[in-house]
């Protein structure tokens, strides 16, 4: 069986360039730390699946040019692809073209947003993702989703999409309807691009499980993250 590639879709950190909905509370400078660390727990989780060839990795990143900084972030073995141009949508369904062409069986786009999702969910997306033409989505509280994972080149899926709003998934799946995809919905979990959701992370560091959590479901370790609010409380 050809591997699954989990590509993770991310800018190098730069103050001033990133996270910049969390500022404030964040400085710019503890924003674009925050979200190296986001980058450092999300990398983390897609290795520790990486294993007899069954999963590759790729950071799908820009700017071109930041790739020596990026790299001090990802385990080592992650391929690194640069995005192309265009908006999120035309740069994520060229990722994922452009990965299935090369071999892959599958491809799942995940985000850098959620340091803390389980690695269960990912698990539960690699198994979707096997079995069949598809769409899988990881959707999250503000009405977006997390990862987006398919096993065909379905580009209708990504255009003139409002990103960034919270009609993000529920036009997802209609667009999968027009098309006659079924549609794989993972449970939901978080972004962090917000005071509100910011907060909940600092609760999850707290060990308060989110109610809107599955029962049995709870965050995966962020240990980059969480010893970066650590530091915050300390000072």
């Amino acid at each position: 069986m050809k591997p699954v590639v989990i590509a993770l879709v991310c800018k190098t950190p730069a103050a001033g360039h990133s996270k910049t909905r969390l500022s404030p509370p964040l400085r710019p400078e503890e924003c674009a730390a925050l979200s190296a660390c986001f980058i450092r727990d999300v990398a983390a989780k897609v290795q520790s699946l990486v294993a007899g060839g069954a999963v590759d990795a790729c950071a799908v990143y820009t700017p071109v040019g930041s790739e020596a900084a990026l790299r001090e972030l990802l385990p080592p073995g992650f391929a690194l692809r640069a995005q192309s141009k265009g908006d999120l949508g035309v740069r994520m369904a060229t990722a994922v073209a452009d990965l299935l062409a090369a071999g892959h069986e599958g491809v799942i786009v995940i985000g850098s947003d959620s340091p803390t999702m389980p690695v269960a969910i990912l698990r539960e997306a690699i198994d979707a993702v096997h079995a069949g033409d598809n769409v899988v989505l990881g959707p999250v509280l503000d009405g977006g989703y997390a990862l987006i994972g398919l096993s065909r080149p379905h580009p209708r899926l990504f255009e003139d999409m409002p990103w960034s709003t919270p009609d993000v998934h529920a036009l997802t799946v209609e667009r999968a309807r027009e098309i006659g995809l079924p549609v794989v919905n993972l449970p939901r979990w978080y972004d962090v691009d917000d005071a509100a959701s910011f907060a909940m992370l600092e609760d999850e560091m707290r060990g308060i499980v989110p109610d809107f959590a599955e029962a049995g479901l709870k965050g995966s370790a962020a240990p980059a993250t969480f010893e970066f609010l650590r530091g915050r409380r300390r000072l």
